[in-house]
């Protein structure tokens, strides 16, 4: 019995003894590509349990003491794939190397976010998005193609009117109350093919940054929001050659170093030819002819140390058939044919003067052509409506950088030249040849801005800006009669004002404000303030623009529109800049916003005034977000409330309000909008990701009854706007592939699955209402009703 004791007693000390035995694990932790030690790389041992672990040092070497046993080790670095490994430590001594994969759509960079810790919490600016382009290129795509607009979506305060808009509206605004800008050129027409895709060629795409509320004085001449989009600057060390196959489209882009270190060129090119596969999509796109491309050619010289000058060339080009439009009038057409270019060029010369200082003086030439075209029956001619827009500008900023302030002043000159349309019959008998006048305007502007800290805890942007426009002629400006309807009954007079002659005038201050109060190193509270004056808009009246919809300039008749809006937030981070979180409020007020009567044709309508009613607008909302920014787990939820009324009483006839004068919904009134996304690295090779979209249906105008005339039933509309959509969901899923062998090479690719609309919703794009055999029956427009799947593959030659 005692040796029993003494037997069971030895083996607890020698087991205890073992427990305790502890030993050393290092190792060195190295770049996969490059060979090269990293530092400050987190060791984690037993990340579930005890949370043990350290960093590797200047060597990339690391070093801890473990207890002999298993354990599971993590090695983690901003912009790395995590590196795991399971040990079984038995030895005195164990070595663990690790070579780190980086993944360019890691981390911080896979997250939406309002560029980062001193945008969110430090500086005094609110509703200042940022959308990663790696972020952009991960988020399930309809088709697989990468799409800026629909990214965007994805935040909150930014909606549309369904899944083929051309365009976005912002916090209450418009399509057109968007400054939309490709490196400091304007775009006309943000989409291919009628919405379905953005035009800005994915590979190029630098930065996009979105201004929904503080809008620095720098930008003008619209009322809602501004999107920022620059295009990279080409390598000038190396050659890189990028791009990507689709089911839509094809892509290639060359960064090009003509001379090492001074000069370089960047060329990318995106071309959609594969119009056969569109009825796999949606059977409503059957019977449709569509093509698009665009290309973009972009210089960099450094001239010295003190002088850099750029130039951008864009061209974008759509063709786009479809039965599903009417043909133009008095034209008997086999089908309706839109043809739209954008052609627009960028030069940029930066003088930096100290190193406080520096000077940056930019010329922008942008131009729009968009047309429609009517093949005739039994005919080889075409009829063609013709229209474009054409801007002209030049600006210098003085930027000057202290210890405690941002300064910058600036100039700004701006020419618009319209052409509302032109009739070309070519050899049709029955067709005559029309043209309306020609618009003409000047608008200039003068602006300075200032960023400065008053404390540890106090912020303030301040800007004015100073804008005036100037309606030039030629042109011939009616006069009509006082408190009667405009229309060509009421002209009592008319004005004719020579080539560039002064036939009205606007402008004014607009001042910008931002305030940030700090609550503390990770918190903060901020408010806003903007006002906003727009003298270019787009006057249509179907539900979102058509590519050729009419531009027009502010007139004496067409006043130009004044928008005013408040805002404050909270804006916290946590964890270590792990999560971040911003909620945010805003009320917009809007004057002279563009609607129009009844009935309204503006189709070579040389007086769109007379088509045309102003009121006012007024947009409130709440956005709340939460951003989870680290981790092989990352997203954000975001939750919307807003709110859009028009209110239109022009005057006290029926054609002159809407809706009896009283405040109706805007067309795209969404008050509940939840937007979430998920990005899950699976290991090095795979990734997944989940988007989700929900938000109330929009409003549409129904019939409230039926008149028979000659023994027909046709619609009676009375209210406009009174009635909703279904509600619209979505969820879309992608995953990444990388190169499984994960070896260094020149040639990197990666092949990307998406399924959109994953579980099949059939959300309603628009009711439309059609009279068959005597009866008038609703039916639902639906753009893609399905699942759709597609197949990318992304390369990197450098």
């Amino acid at each position: 019995m005692n040796r029993l004791v003494q037997f069971l007693l030895l083996f607890a000390l020698t087991s205890a003894a073992q427990a305790q035995v502890v030993v050393t694990l290092q190792g060195t932790v190295r770049d996969s590509v490059s060979n090269q030690p990293m530092v400050g790389v987190s060791v984690v041992v037993d990340f579930r349990k005890s949370l043990t672990g350290t960093t590797t040092d200047a060597n990339g070497h690391y070093s801890i003491r473990l207890p002999i046993g298993n354990h599971s080790i993590v090695f983690r670095s901003v912009g790395y794939v995590p590196f795991r490994q399971n040990l079984d430590l038995t030895d005195d001594q164990t070595t663990v190397d690790a070579l780190m994969v980086t993944v360019s759509n890691q981390l911080e960079e896979v997250i939406v976010t309002s560029k980062g810790f001193d945008r969110t919490v430090r500086q005094p600016l609110l509703g200042v998005s940022q959308i990663n382009i790696t972020t952009l290129q991960r988020l399930p795509a309809a088709l697989g193609e990468v799409d800026l607009l629909r990214g965007l979506q994805m935040l909150p305060g930014v909606t549309s009117v369904g899944e083929a808009a051309n365009g976005v509206n912002i916090r209450g605004g418009t399509t057109d109350q968007t400054l939309i800008l490709l490196d400091d050129t304007p775009i006309f027409n943000p989409t291919h093919m009628f919405g379905l895709f953005s035009v800005f060629p994915p590979d190029a795409m630098n930065g996009v940054d979105l201004y929904k509320g503080n809008v620095p004085a720098r930008f003008g001449g619209r009322v809602a929001s501004v999107l920022d989009v620059s295009l990279k600057n080409p390598g000038l060390d190396q050659f890189r050659l990028t791009g990507g196959v689709s089911l839509v489209s094809n892509r290639l882009m060359a960064e090009i170093p003509i001379v090492k270190g001074k000069f370089g060129l960047l060329v990318a090119g995106r071309g959609a030819f594969n119009d056969f596969l569109l009825p796999l999509a949606s059977s409503r796109l059957d019977n449709i002819k569509a093509k698009f491309g665009d290309g973009v050619v972009k210089a960099f010289w450094r001239i010295n140390n003190r002088n850099t000058l750029t130039a951008m060339g864009y061209v974008s080009y759509d063709f786009f058939q479809t039965q599903l439009l009417g043909n133009l009038p008095n034209v008997n057409g086999t089908a309706t044919q839109y043809d739209h270019q954008t052609t627009n060029a960028m030069a940029r010369w930066l003088r930096v003067l100290t190193p406080q200082l520096n000077l940056q003086t930019t010329v922008v030439y942008a131009r729009y052509v968009p047309q429609i075209l009517s093949p005739e029956l039994n005919s080889d001619n075409k009829v063609t409506l013709r229209s474009g827009v054409l801007q002209r500008q030049a600006k210098s900023n003085l930027n000057y950088q202290l210890t405690n302030h941002k300064i910058e002043f600036g100039v700004d000159a701006t020419h618009y030249r319209i052409e509302p349309g032109t009739l070309l019959p070519g050899s049709s008998p029955s067709v005559n040849f029309v043209t309306t006048p020609t618009e003409n305007a000047l608008e200039t502007s003068l602006h300075a801005d200032d960023e400065f800290a008053i404390g540890d805890d106090l912020a303030i942007s301040a800007g004015l800006r100073y804008s005036r426009f100037l309606s030039l002629g030629p042109s011939l400006v009616r006069q009509y009669a006082p408190g009667q309807a405009v229309d060509n009954f009421s002209v009592i007079d008319s004005t004719r004002y020579g080539p560039g002659a002064v036939s009205n005038t606007y402008g004014g201050f607009e001042p910008r404000l931002g305030i940030r109060y700090a609550l503390g190193p990770n918190a903060s509270l901020k408010a806003g303030y903007n006002l906003m004056r727009q003298y270019l808009q787009v006057v249509t009246n179907t539900t979102t623009p058509l590519p050729t919809a009419r531009w027009k300039t502010s007139d004496a008749n067409t006043k130009p529109q004044i928008s005013q809006l408040l805002s404050v937030g909270y804006f916290q981070t946590i964890k270590q800049n792990a999560y971040e979180l911003s909620i945010e409020a805003y009320y917009r007020a809007t004057q002279h916003i563009i609607d129009y009567k009844p009935g309204a044709n503006f189709l070579l309508q040389a007086y769109p005034e007379t088509q045309l009613l102003q009121g006012r607008s007024k947009a409130f909302g709440v956005e709340t977000m939460i951003t989870k920014k680290k981790g092989e787990l990352t997203g954000w939820l975001n939750y919307t409330y807003a709110r859009t009324f028009n209110q239109v009483n022009q005057g006290a006839g029926v054609q002159e309000r809407i809706n009896s004068g009283h405040w109706y919904p805007a067309n795209y009134d969404r008050p509940h909008s939840v937007n979430a996304s998920v990005s899950i690295v699976a290991d090095k090779h795979n990734t997944f990701g989940f988007t989700l979209a929900y938000s109330t249906g929009r409003p549409y105008t129904a019939p409230e009854g039926y008149v028979i005339s000659q023994g027909q039933p046709f619609p009676y509309y009375n209210e406009r706007n009174q009635a909703r959509l279904p509600d619209y969901h979505r969820l879309d899923f992608s995953w990444n592939i990388y190169n499984p062998s994960m070896r260094p090479r020149h040639w990197q690719g990666n092949w990307v699955f998406t399924v959109y609309n994953l579980y099949g919703r059939k959300n309603a794009y628009s009711v439309f209402f059609r009279t068959e055999g005597g009866q008038t029956q609703a039916y639902k427009l639906q753009i893609f009703a399905a699942p759709i799947l597609s197949l990318t593959y992304n390369f990197v030659l450098k």
